[in-house]
């Protein structure tokens, strides 16, 4: 596992957000324990999501439960890189947000 680092947080929530490789995550919850902000949560994947991965990763997915990270509240990010830093799978990266 990645050493987590002691990093102050910035103010700079809703300019950018995590995004989560759909084929590394593991749902193994790293990054809800270390966000301070609740930008994620542990959930099963949809029918649809599942399709749409590779084999490799739907076999690992349904090992770990069928359960991945999901975005809870990405404009709570303020891009302190905790989460990406515990990734055990490399499975995050921050990115600027999408706005809808």
């Amino acid at each position: 596992m990645h050493d987590i680092p002691n990093t102050e947080c910035g103010n700079i929530s809703g300019r950018v957000a995590p995004t989560i490789d759909r084929n590394r995550c593991e749902g193994k919850a790293d990054c809800v324990r270390v966000c301070p902000f609740g930008v994620f949560e542990i959930k099963p994947l949809t029918r649809k999501e599942v399709k749409s991965l590779s084999i490799v990763a739907r076999f690992k997915t349904w090992v770990h439960g069928g359960d991945q990270a999901k975005l809870l509240n990405p404009i709570a990010c303020h891009a302190c890189n905790m989460c990406v830093e515990a990734c055990p799978e490399d499975a995050l990266s921050l990115a600027p947000l999408r706005r809808q």
